[in-house]
């Protein structure tokens, strides 16, 4: 859980950064998802610090995946806005209203049912339909993407935070699916293209559309879709008795998050 929690930390401070970056390149033609963006943000010293950031955080989330369930570590990554807040409020002056302060302590109170109740990640080890369908999920990411670019700007913003929130999703269920350095492991393609997908819809959506809206995306498609994976296909399970005391503190968790998808880009 402390390696989850850091997880956290490192995904907050490195949204901040990569928002920054993308408001700063240049848009390129259309609505839709640009591929050549994520040329141009790499250009930016923000995004490289971000992009560093992440790295160190996905390390520690691989950790926690391995000794937690997935629904522990995605409510705990979702509390990366409450981070991104509050360092807002510290560093930057930024004023948050009582509501605000209100949802930080409701995603710490989510959090520590959370670490109160659940148990060991799940010993049942995934079929291969289910790498295969990771997969076919993180191809999905990208058709959402370019799709997105035809709805109305809320709703584009929506599509592409809701289509980066799944890719990270598979992200989180291909690591547990992960057993060994296969190249024949559908797993790991899945984890590739999934987190390479969910970076560009994500950085389309800060530049295009309301960070607030993509953000709000973003929680629900990281956080619910991989916890029922890992509670319906790979054996998660609370400390016994638990279970109503873990499905409080995730929904508390999210609740919070979602209060808190302003954060999601930095103050002007």
């Amino acid at each position: 859980m402390i390696c989850a929690l850091g997880a956290a930390v490192c995904f907050g401070v490195a949204s901040v950064l990569q928002a920054m970056a993308a408001r700063a390149t240049a848009p390129g033609s259309g609505s839709g998802v640009d591929a050549r963006l994520l040329l141009r943000v790499l250009r930016q010293w923000r995004y490289l610090a971000g992009l560093a950031l992440d790295g160190l955080g996905f390390g520690l989330q691989v950790v926690a995946l391995r000794s937690i369930p997935i629904y522990a570590v995605g409510a705990a990554l979702a509390a990366s806005l409450a981070v991104t807040a509050v360092a807002a409020a510290r560093l930057l002056g930024v004023r948050l209203s009582r509501a605000e302060w209100g949802a930080v302590g409701v995603v710490c109170a989510g959090l520590a049912m959370l670490g109160l109740s659940a148990g060991a990640e799940g010993t049942e080890p995934g079929s291969a339909v289910l790498g295969w369908a990771m997969l076919g999920c993180a191809g999905g990411v990208l058709l959402i993407g370019a799709l997105a670019g035809r709805l109305p700007g809320r709703g584009r913003a929506l599509a592409l935070g809701l289509g980066s929130g799944v890719g990270f999703g598979v992200v989180e269920v291909s690591v547990r699916l992960i057993s060994g350095p296969s190249l024949a492991d559908p797993a790991l393609y899945a984890l590739l293209l999934g987190g390479a997908a969910a970076f560009l819809l994500l950085t389309s959506a800060f530049q295009r559309g309301s960070v607030t809206t993509a953000t709000a995306g973003m929680v629900l498609g990281e956080t619910v879709g991989p916890a029922l994976v890992g509670v319906l296909w790979l054996g998660d399970q609370t400390r016994p008795g638990l279970a109503w005391l873990a499905l409080t503190g995730f929904a508390l968790s999210v609740t919070g998050a979602l209060t808190l998808t302003r954060f999601g880009e930095p103050p002007a």
